[in-house]
């Protein structure tokens, strides 16, 4: 059967979408993707005929991917099934005019005997994990177990992403993951809903690591075959097994021995690690502060870490002259302006290289949405939704204008603490909402482009042109000349937009 990825553009590899394009090619599928926006990309369905079409999607994107399955069913008659966190937690969506189905949960191997059975001709009523409609009433399936041991799943194979996006296969930053899955509760993210209201499993059964074996194997591969002199690590907690971690730091050097980068949790970073992932070749880490209040970040959060957690792991990053990069989360239902200020001083007093913010996006499903409609606050509707969560707040907090404005001078007034006072007085004025949106985004342009340097230092390709202030000059440039033309011509795929937004996104708002 020929299976096609229908996909959104997005700044890094879907690995998502390989890992299912490995099952799906050990079942003896064909495997295509096909990337929107695309002029042409209606002409290439048809082309392509596929047997089933698949997207996968995060709340934000979901009304974009319910209008582009009803414009691929009036192309071809191919079933399509929806997947990933949004149709997961809304599988209300299979009730969207081009949708079949939706695969709520890890989908390996649901995709796969839903593939075969189609082809078969056979029922599919009964594949577990599935969603769709009989007689108008939803039919949710019983989710299958977890894949318990991940190297069974194999590496994710990215071969169609790169036949269908040179860009992603071109670029010599590649993303990677060594787990699935997380131990912790935190309200906001998607994990505790995963395990719980899904799989109901305990979290020893939910985290699952992949050998150190097949890690590394996985990296040598990819960059035998392709650019490659940089690894983003995606995985939410790094630091979570200290065995793994320390087998991964001793093997890692030997067979791959470029640089990366990691996401690390607080309360686990000790300077052990750190030792240990410097000389594995870490140049930069990130760590989840979310607050720096404790009744915000453990009362509301639920993160279970201190202050000293906090102050701690940050001394232990800079101590090895790794960059610190931090995540912060402000807009929490019941926090106040002076509990965020305090998360800005926090960044301040750790001495933060790039201090990365977002606005708290309670999404469906996740114990931050109950616990802040319970609170009394309102919530926007689904469709309201941004697809970026570091624009504005989806909650009718009572401070909701000023504290989108202290999110926009957040990682400004942490470079420049002396201007604390004014930032104070300024997220008060509204009227300059756009004036500071402005400063955040070219802020956040010269801050990448002082990641970019580091990388460049790191795999000794530094020179004139990646000067931070230089580089600044390019992007702002390059934007400055896309805006113009899709003012003039409308937005359609630019290979200098997604370079850019893959640069800027190595640095993921992600953590533990």
């Amino acid at each position: 059967m020929r299976v096609l990825f229908l996909q959104k553009y997005l700044s890094q590899e879907m690995l998502g979408i390989c890992f299912l394009a490995t099952a799906l090619k050990r079942a003896g599928h064909g495997v295509q993707v096909l990337m929107v926006p695309d002029p042409q990309w209606e002409q290439k369905l048809v082309q392509a005929a596929p047997d089933l079409i698949a997207c996968s999607m995060t709340t934000g994107d979901h009304g974009f991917y319910a209008r582009l399955a009803a414009r691929a069913k009036e192309l071809v008659r191919a079933p399509v099934v929806f997947g990933g966190p949004h149709p997961t937690f809304v599988p209300d969506m299979v009730r969207e005019s081009g949708v079949d189905y939706v695969c709520r949960g890890e989908g390996e191997d649901t995709l796969v005997e839903l593939a075969s059975r189609l082809e078969q001709g056979t029922p599919v009523d009964d594949v577990p994990n599935l969603t769709y409609l009989r007689g108008g009433e939803r039919v949710d399936n019983p989710v299958r177990p977890l894949i318990a041991r991940l190297d069974d799943a194999g590496a994710p194979d990215r071969e169609p992403l790169y036949a269908a996006c040179e860009i992603y296969r071109r670029s010599e930053r590649k993303v990677f993951l060594t787990q699935r899955g997380c131990l912790y509760n935190c309200s906001f993210c998607f994990h505790h809903a995963w395990r719980y209201k899904l799989y109901h499993v305990k979290g020893n059964e939910y985290l699952r690591k992949r050998s150190v074996a097949q890690v590394v194997e996985e990296i040598d591969a990819v960059r035998r075959r392709h650019p490659l002199s940089f690894v983003h690590f995606l995985d939410d907690i790094f630091n979570v097994d200290d065995e793994w971690l320390e087998e991964f730091c001793r093997e890692y050097p030997k067979s791959v021995g470029i640089p990366f980068d990691v996401i690390l949790r607080t309360n686990l970073t000790t300077a052990e690690h750190m030792r240990q992932l410097r000389s594995a070749g870490c140049i930069s880490a990130r760590l989840a502060f979310e607050s720096a209040s404790d009744r915000i970040r453990n009362g509301v959060y639920r993160k279970g870490t201190t202050q000293a957690d906090l102050r701690n792991s940050a001394r232990h990053v800079k101590e090895q002259g790794i960059r610190l990069t931090t995540l912060s989360l402000l807009g929490s239902p019941g926090a106040s302006v002076e509990d965020e200020l305090a998360t800005l001083q926090l960044n301040v007093d750790c001495k933060v290289d790039h201090p990365l913010c977002s606005l708290l996006q309670p999404y469906p499903e996740t114990d931050i949405n109950e616990i802040t409609k319970d609170m009394g606050y309102a919530v926007d509707k689904l469709e309201q939704f941004p697809n970026r969560f570091n624009r504005r707040s989806t909650i009718a907090l009572d401070d909701r204008k000023t504290i989108e404005n202290l999110h926009k001078l957040f990682p400004i007034a942490v470079r420049f603490p002396f201007l604390m006072q004014l930032v104070k007085r300024a997220i008060k004025v509204h009227g300059l909402s756009r004036v500071y949106l402005a400063m955040y985004l070219l802020w956040s342009e010269y801050l990448v482009c002082e990641q970019n340097r580091s990388y460049a230092e790191a795999m000794g390709t530094a020179g004139f042109r990646n000067l931070p202030f230089f580089d600044f000059l390019r992007r702002v440039s390059m934007k400055t000349r896309i805006k113009v033309s899709e003012a003039l011509f409308g937005r359609r795929l630019s290979g200098a937009r997604l370079r850019l937004e893959m640069e800027t996104d190595t640095i993921a708002h992600a953590g533990g």
